[in-house]
């Protein structure tokens, strides 16, 4: 008799690493303006930001999803080489000046900015979170090369970052849910579609 295969359901990873993603992000951006201590920052950094981002990051792979893939492994590595990065200079091990965390950032920056390109074609919600993510960094790395003042410029940026992560977990869960899109995400910022009639345009007619 032959075996018998069923279609087992499978849940959208991004819920998890757009949540993990999202809550890292505003809790270090309220330590950042004053508001908390380090401490929860090092907690979620290695475990939800960090551990449960990379994991939704692997089940992209899954998925097939290359852009959810880097995404999501990378800023949970991110998060996690960032916690070791307080660990490391608490304890007086391979101390990181202001600068070395710069270039820490600056090297981030320019990762974001590729992300950021592709997610121009995603949707409007992705797009606007690259968008102040970009920002956000570029902010960063001035504040950690002579402008610190740039920091609380750069939280509040990124806090808007962050629950512009939520509201696309949100779009998942409640299209689920509630079975309508109550939450759209918007039109890609740049369109396939018409990039594709710009191409067959020019392929018809190059002089054009």
């Amino acid at each position: 008799m032959a075996n018998a295969t069923t279609n087992t359901p499978t849940a959208n990873p991004a819920v998890v690493g757009l949540a993990g993603f999202g809550l890292t992000t505003l809790i270090l951006q309220l330590h950042n303006l004053g508001l908390c201590s380090v401490g929860p920052v090092l907690a979620l950094g290695l475990v939800f930001g960090g551990l449960a981002q990379m994991i939704a990051g692997f089940q992209e792979f899954k998925c097939g999803n290359n852009f959810g893939y880097s995404a999501f492994v990378s800023y949970g590595a991110f998060w996690i080489a960032l916690s070791v990065i307080f660990l490391l200079n608490h304890f007086g091990i391979y101390y990181s000046a202001g600068t070395d965390v710069g270039y820490f950032l600056v090297v981030w920056t320019l990762y974001t900015l590729i992300m950021w390109v592709a997610a121009m074609r995603i949707h409007g919600a992705m797009a606007l979170t690259f968008t102040l993510l970009t920002i956000g960094f570029i902010l960063l790395d001035l504040a950690h090369f002579g402008y610190p003042g740039l920091t609380h410029a750069a939280a509040y940026v990124l806090i808007l970052c962050a629950l512009s992560a939520w509201y696309m977990m949100a779009h998942v869960i409640f299209l689920q849910v509630f079975g309508t899109d109550i939450l759209p995400v918007g039109r890609p910022w740049i369109d396939p579609s018409a990039a594709k009639q710009r191409l067959t345009r020019l392929a018809e007619n190059p002089s054009s």
